[in-house]
């Protein structure tokens, strides 16, 4: 399984998204430090009613959860944009 999947699998997984994108932007960071110890870099947009009643931080503390270890070994830099169902 690679990054892309591992990410989509564990956030899916917890959360239970309505809407879930994960964008790999690891090329434009090649040569960089994280890049070169083998972490990724992503953005991910993300619905869920998991988020409700949530502050942003709180918000990205579980998506960060949901994604355990894969934090420390797949991922080098992620962009997490975290909605409710109403706020998107």
């Amino acid at each position: 399984m690679n990054r892309f999947e591992i990410i989509r699998e564990k956030l899916t997984s917890v959360l239970a998204p309505d809407s879930l994108d994960v964008i790999d932007r690891s090329r434009e960071h090649a040569g960089q430090e994280g890049a070169k110890r083998g972490g990724g870099h992503f953005d991910v947009i993300i619905v869920s009613e998991a988020f409700t009643d949530m502050a942003t931080v709180q918000r990205h503390r579980a998506s960060d959860e949901a994604l355990g270890d894969a934090m420390k070994t797949e991922i080098h830099a992620l962009s997490i944009r975290a909605y409710t169902p109403d706020e998107f």
